[in-house]
């Protein structure tokens, strides 16, 4: 592999596909449509929209148009993001046909290429084109999280393509529903994604072999590397070719006894390590490995030419975890044409949870101020939130993102390892917008529980607040008001007591990365301010929380006490779409859970939830009990006219359908 940096003057290798990734749907309103794409070249756009009603939608954009965003990060690598304003508006609860032609502005007069050109499995059967349906008051949707690529097991968003074929299948009525067959839902009105959408901290060999060869191929620039010299690492390439670069990264981290901390924190010293876990050490650091990694888990046209053989200088123990990689990330490579035709057919909004930047993110006070202290942390975290936002953040709310900082962005992908990369990451640090709302009935509240965080005052390695005070209000004010809402909140707000209980055990005797102790009952004020936030007279009759994070789903109902009336809460998990909890300690685990926490328990009242009554509910055929359900999948909501769920089912990728179902006789729970 060829690891030195391409001539910033050539022109992009031809033997690329056109479309590297996508399309993908991101916000979609009747009067607005959003579409990311990533691409060889900057390409120009011709979208034709098909709603059946006989009016001529088409719109012709180029690069750097007002409804055409471009970003180059490479001689091959460029990202548009279709962010059009619609003069007539679209219909609603019907099926919207569109044709995406492209054509590259680096030739001239360069043929058009549509979509059956550069992704002919893009549609599903029986249709002449990809498609949506605007479903604004929300009837069903998907939702998931957790998307490891070499975990062995299936992948949700192949179940949730699969889901989708079955519901065009069966044909859709007038109402977006399918007809004939009551087990399936109407058309989602979104897929969510609740955090770790990729793992930037645990990647396979072979996947970390893979993005290698593509940064080479993409011709990303070669990023300088601060604060690594006594690895001698100068730069991206010398990170490559070093024999440390495969299972052994964190070798590479200065061991200077000023160091001393940041080693024990981040790499796994005495404390669980942050930048890879306990099962990996191949964490991704400069800014083309990440990029590299969103493509390549996103879409199967980066994979091609690829090779997956183990590298050199690999000991007998790595080879042998290189082959078990390998197999499951052949396997993860299969499903992805699947995973692409969902992009390209749901809107598809996104939130970062820890693993998309590194683990235990911003976890204490203490992690702060350790990781950005130093200039190899910060780059590395600095850089895995810089391809965030161009992978995910962007298309939920572009207009977030003013044309400063998309210009400070643009200079930092051209010339990272610059002053301006650096600038550029200092000012994703300190911004505060990366929730927001999508206006659908009821709303899409997705909140931040990553950067604006209630630290402790107490001890720096006390956990800090998932969100602080002045974040907390601003929730308070955007849901007041409403009848109904769908919270997303990464973490779940009312997860297992027993799980809460021992994470607070590790944090008083001073071990909370250990067990990952970040909930939202951690912290005192935090869990006072979200608690009270529900208790709010003017707060939504109808609360879905949808969450992920834990590897396991589950479902609680949820009460206040005291109050004659609501509001009715459901606290709604699923997790993960390609991980799972350890099956036989999750076991343990529930079971001591019922035991410890049943409803006439006294240890509820030493839980900060003590006002509040939660009923779990039973996955359906649950052996002995169990309240938690375990394995890869893709989460099903259906809401009534009033936003409350009136079915929750886990399509699981082993073929189940589990449904969540409240017990008959509640006031046992009581």
């Amino acid at each position: 592999m060829n690891t030195t940096q391409a001539d910033p003057a050539g022109a992009a290798d031809a033997r690329l596909p056109f479309v590297l990734a996508g399309p993908i749907l991101r916000r979609l309103t009747p009067d607005r449509l959003t579409i990311w794409l990533a691409l060889r070249t900057p390409a120009r756009v011709r979208l034709q929209l098909d709603a059946g009603d006989g009016i001529a939608r088409i719109h012709d954009l180029s690069p750097d148009d007002a409804g055409c965003v471009h970003l180059s990060a490479g001689e091959s690598l460029h990202y548009q993001l279709i962010d059009l304003s619609l003069d007539i508006a679209l219909p609603t609860e019907r099926w919207i046909g569109y044709t995406l032609e492209l054509q590259d502005t680096t030739l001239q007069d360069a043929p058009w290429l549509g979509w059956q050109d550069w992704a002919p499995d893009l549609c599903y059967p029986g249709r002449a084109s990809p498609g949506f349906v605007l479903m604004p008051h929300v009837r069903s949707l998907l939702h998931g999280s957790c998307r490891k690529p070499h975990h062995h097991g299936g992948d949700g968003l192949v179940t949730a393509d699969q889901l989708l074929a079955r519901c065009l299948q069966a044909g859709l009525s007038s109402e977006g529903t399918p007809r004939d067959e009551a087990s399936l839902p109407a058309w989602p009105s979104a897929l969510i994604l609740s955090g770790d959408q990729i793992y930037a901290d645990d990647v396979a060999g072979p996947m970390l072999r893979a993005i290698h060869q593509l940064v080479d191929t993409l011709g990303l620039p070669i990023e300088p590397l601060a604060g690594t010299e006594d690895a001698g690492l100068t730069d991206a390439a010398a990170l490559y070719a070093h024999p440390a670069s495969y299972y052994r990264r964190e070798t590479l981290l200065p061991h200077s006894r000023h160091n001393r901390a940041l080693i024990e924190i981040l790499f796994g010293g005495v404390e669980k390590p942050v930048f890879t876990t306990a099962s990996a050490h191949n964490h991704l650091i400069t800014l083309a490995e990440v990029l590299a990694m969103y493509l390549l888990v996103w879409s199967p046209v980066p994979w091609q030419g690829l090779s997956l053989d183990a590298p050199e200088n690999l000991s007998e123990k790595e080879r042998d975890l290189y082959a078990d990689e390998r197999r499951q990330i052949e396997g993860f490579i299969s499903g992805l044409p699947a995973v692409r035709r969902v992009f390209a057919h749901l809107p598809v909004a996104m939130i970062f949870d820890d693993h998309d930047i590194t683990d235990d993110w911003n976890l204490s006070r203490e992690w702060e101020e350790t990781a950005y202290s130093h200039d190899f942390s910060r780059r590395i975290i600095g850089n895995a939130l810089l391809a965030y936002l161009v992978n995910q953040g962007w298309g939920n709310r572009p207009e977030a993102f003013d044309a400063v900082l998309m210009a400070q962005l643009g200079t930092a992908l051209s010339t990272p390892g610059s002053q301006a990369h650096d600038d550029c990451i200092a000012r994703l640090q300190a911004f505060d917008e990366w929730q927001y709302e999508w206006p659908t009935t009821p709303p899409l509240v997705v909140i931040d529980t990553r950067t604006r965080r209630w630290r402790s005052e107490l001890a720096a390695r006390q956990p800090s607040g998932l969100m602080d005070w002045e974040a907390l209000t601003d929730l308070q004010h955007t849901l007041r008001g409403h009848d109904a809402v769908l919270l997303v909140s990464p973490a779940p707000i009312f997860g297992v007591k027993l799980i809460e209980s021992i994470q607070r055990a590790f944090t008083w005797f001073g071990h909370p990365l250990m067990v990952d102790a970040e909930n939202w009952m951690a912290h005192r004020g935090a869990a006072h301010a979200i608690l009270n936030i529900f208790r709010h007279r003017r707060t939504p009759k109808n609360f879905v929380v949808l969450s992920g994070d834990v590897h396991y789903s589950f479902v609680y109902d949820v009460e206040l006490r005291g109050r004659i009336r609501g509001p009715d809460i459901w606290q709604i998990c699923s997790s993960g779409l390609r991980n799972e909890f350890p099956p036989r300690l999750l076991a343990v685990l529930d079971r001591l859970n019922r035991w410890l926490y049943s409803p006439r328990s006294p240890l509820n009242w030493f839980t900060r939830r003590r006002s509040m009554r939660v009923i779990p509910r039973k996955p359906q055929d649950a052996a002995s009990g169990r309240r938690l359900l375990n394995g890869s999948g893709i989460g099903l909501v259906e809401l009534d006219p009033t936003g409350a769920p009136w079915r929750i089912r886990e399509w699981l990728a082993n073929g189940r359908t589990v449904s969540f179902e409240r017990e008959e006789d509640a006031s046992r729970w009581h």
